[in-house]
């Protein structure tokens, strides 16, 4: 690619090259303008749906709700201009969709519903997609881990505290010091999944005004259409996404502490061989644990983004523009981080040749 028709980026995550190093393109792809607009307007489906269901508006506007959807295709460069003098893109895609949907039926797109009913509704059907990823890559980890300490039966390494030699421990020991946090944030991840991940749907000011007393019910039929469990309205009541954040920044944690393990013995040298490695541009016999330091880095801005998360659970009254902004830039950048630490730690731990002594 020549240098000057590369993208244009601030994250490391799709960084034309870094992101090679700390990006996550399974992961990362959930969280892209297509996959956004996407989940946006398989929200307008639903409630058009819905709505039809409690007799609001007619089927047919459905119908043709529905049919438009699937070829519609936005204009980018208007959304953008629009962005930019709103705050949030839904306004501008609502016009463009009722323009595309045509009369009669244009004016019943998005009826009853708000931009942050798009917005949060969207996101719980794209992390409804990446927590299961997520989960499969723990569970191979694990499953992984438990191999190692099979393999590496009877040998031991020399346990340290305080960064100094205690006493021998055996490698099963290690390992399990690895692997029960990863069992633990696996139950967290299936609590989730068997709770739901919750709908958005609130109106103008979280009250459901323009559904004539039927507000429940198309709430209800809306996450049944969605899979998603019929929650009230949280549009400032932020706590579920700090919960998640702080599991994110939990699995990057536990993974960042096997990363720092592994960095340490390979320099002490003598317990742990790793296959590969980092090349250096100016010392050629060194082999750099590379994905090990890079568990570290991801678990530690994984625990400055929790801060973040952390200030935008301040929703000021019924919406809040700045908090609600300040979440689009954490969150979605701490599940790729947390889908490149899980990569990088299967390619670390499929790389141990041998482990321990004895």
């Amino acid at each position: 690619m020549p240098l000057e028709s590369a993208p244009m980026t601030v994250s490391p995550f799709d960084h034309p090259y870094l992101s090679g190093l700390l990006g996550d393109e399974e992961v990362a792809a959930l969280f892209s303008a297509a996959a956004e607009i996407e989940a946006m307007l398989a929200f307008e489906v639903a409630l058009a749906k819905a709505e039809v269901a409690e007799g609001i508006i007619p089927a047919a506007a459905a119908r043709a709700i529905e049919s438009t959807v699937r070829r519609f295709s936005p204009d980018i460069a208007s959304l953008r201009k629009a962005t930019a003098r709103d705050g949030v893109v839904v306004p501008d895609l609502v016009r463009q969709l009722r323009a595309a949907v045509g009369e009669p039926h244009g004016r019943h797109v998005h009826f009853g519903a708000t931009s942050q009913d798009v917005i949060d509704t969207g996101l719980m059907l794209r992390l409804a997609r990446a927590l299961p990823i997520l989960e499969d890559r723990l569970n191979g980890l694990i499953g992984y881990l438990v191999g190692l300490s099979v393999r590496f039966d009877g040998r031991q390494v020399m346990g340290h505290t305080r960064m100094q030699p205690a006493i021998p421990i055996a490698v099963a020991d290690r390992l399990r010091s690895w692997w029960v946090p990863l069992e633990r944030h696996v139950e967290r991840l299936q609590d989730l999944t068997l709770e739901g991940l919750p709908v958005q749907f609130g109106g103008a000011a979280g009250t459901l005004e323009k559904l004539a007393g039927k507000g429940r019910e198309v709430r209800a039929t809306l996450a049944a259409e969605l899979d998603l469990a019929d929650t009230p309205q949280w549009q400032s009541q932020r706590g579920d996404l700090l919960e998640l954040a702080g599991l994110l920044a939990a699995i990057t944690g536990s993974l960042g502490k096997a990363g720092g393990d592994i960095a340490l013995m390979a320099d002490r040298g003598g317990e742990i061989a790793l296959a590969g490695g980092g090349g250096s541009s100016a010392m050629p016999h060194k082999q750099n644990p590379v994905a090990a330091e890079m568990l570290v880095t991801l678990a530690r801005f994984n625990a400055v983004q929790l801060g973040g998360m952390a200030q935008a659970m301040v929703h000021e009254q019924e919406r809040s523009g700045a908090a609600w902004t300040l979440e689009w830039m954490i969150l979605p950048q701490m599940v790729v981080a947390c889908g490149a630490s899980l990569r990088l730690a299967d390619e670390l731990f499929s790389s141990i040749e041998e482990l321990g002594t004895g």
